[in-house]
């Protein structure tokens, strides 16, 4: 017997951060406004509200570009706090409905419905429900999209926002995609974009014209990705794993740094700060190292390699290989690790048998002693 088509509902609250700071002072709500930081130390918008919108005004836009597309805009910096609260709230809406919940932020999450008994079994109903109560709850809106896979959920719940929600039924999946621009897919940023565009590829059925050998010729083991989301399949699961994978320290420049000798020199700072967040953490094992820039266009790049230790050289060679991708002045750098699940970490030495004896004493060719690894198959 199959397993039942899946039944995710992805929801995203319009504008969370805007949107709480109209919710407790309504006198904003006429208002451009926007969170985030501030124009006069390079500061980002975080996010705006729908008003700010229509002037261009969006999230990752520096502060002092928002302001000069529209001088009456309203910039807060954020409010953490009262953010997390309200975020409280919207998961214990979630768990009303499901345990197979996997939060991609403060405000947005997918959940996983399948099976579940409420309002009729109805996927749709249930997006409903909650977007009702948190709009009764919270005193936000919030956005829903419907569909068999992530993929589609997350696409369709931007279909009709703000304070939407749209289905995509199982027999629609064809219609749906096949129009949707490349930019859409998971993914795909705006370099990838910029590279489908040149190979003449728009949209999803653009792309399904292509041979998957030609697509790995020109995107490696992505452009397998590329094709099975352009034809609606996305069998990623609805993840509760939210245990964490990076840490990581970034900063952002009140100037440029206009070469890579000026970001070399920045490097031993992050370090020292990624080592002490570390520290605090409970120094963890982590298994790769990277390194994050963003340029002054606002074209960012991350590059990564397997790593146990902090090693100053090993940053230095990534930072050179990220900085060569965009060659000018760079507003951001970051230094992080990739934690180590149970499965990275070595298995600890068996001490006593499965009935409770100590066993005999290590020999050689045992781990312990140093000697030769294990056979495949051997009791360690």
């Amino acid at each position: 017997m199959s397993a039942p088509l899946r039944k995710i509902i992805h929801v995203d609250c319009d504008c969370f951060y805007a949107a709480i700071e109209m919710r407790d002072d309504p006198s904003l709500r006429p208002l451009p406004l926007a969170v985030g930081g501030r124009p006069e130390t390079r500061g980002v918008i975080a996010t705006c509200n729908y008003i700010a919108r229509r002037y261009g005004v969006h999230s990752a836009m520096s502060s002092a570009r928002a302001l000069r597309l529209c001088p009456e805009l309203v910039i807060l910096p954020p409010d953490m706090a009262r953010y997390r609260l309200a975020s409280q709230q919207i998961m214990a809406i979630y768990q009303r409905y499901t345990e197979v919940i996997e939060p991609l932020s403060l405000d947005e999450a997918y959940l996983d419905v399948t099976g579940q008994p409420h309002e009729q079994g109805s996927a749709t109903l249930m997006a409903e429900a909650i977007r009702r109560q948190i709009r009764d709850e919270v005193g936000i809106t919030a956005s829903a999209g419907i569909a068999p896979n992530k993929f589609l959920a997350k696409v369709a719940s931007d279909w009709n926002k703000p304070d939407g929600q749209f289905l995509v039924r199982p027999r629609d999946i064809d219609a749906f995609v096949v129009t949707l621009p490349v930019e859409k897919i998971h993914g795909v940023g705006r370099v990838t974009a910029e590279r489908l565009h040149r190979l003449g590829i728009r949209n999803c059925g653009d792309l399904r014209r292509w041979s998957p050998s030609d697509l790995f010729r020109h995107f490696g083991s992505f452009g397998e990705r590329l094709l099975a989301l352009a034809q609606g399949r996305d069998e990623r699961p609805v993840s509760t794993d939210r245990s964490r994978k990076t840490i990581s320290v970034e900063e952002t420049y009140a100037q440029d740094l206009p070469d890579l000798a000026s970001c070399l020199s920045k490097l031993p700072e992050l370090v020292d700060r990624l080592q002490a967040r570390l520290a605090r953490s409970g120094s963890p094992e982590f298994k790769g190292l990277s390194v994050k820039l963003k340029f002054d266009d606002f074209t960012q790049t991350t590059v990564e390699q397997a790593g146990h230790a902090l090693s100053m050289a090993a940053f230095g060679q990534l930072l050179r290989t990220g900085f060569a991708r965009g060659a000018r002045p760079v507003r951001l750098l970051g230094v992080g690790v990739k934690l180590a699940d149970e499965h990275d970490l070595p298995r600890q030495l068996r001490l006593f048998g499965r009935d409770g004896r100590p066993l005999p004493d290590s020999q050689p060719g045992d781990p312990a002693v140093g000697g030769a690894e294990p056979t495949a198959g051997a009791d360690c």
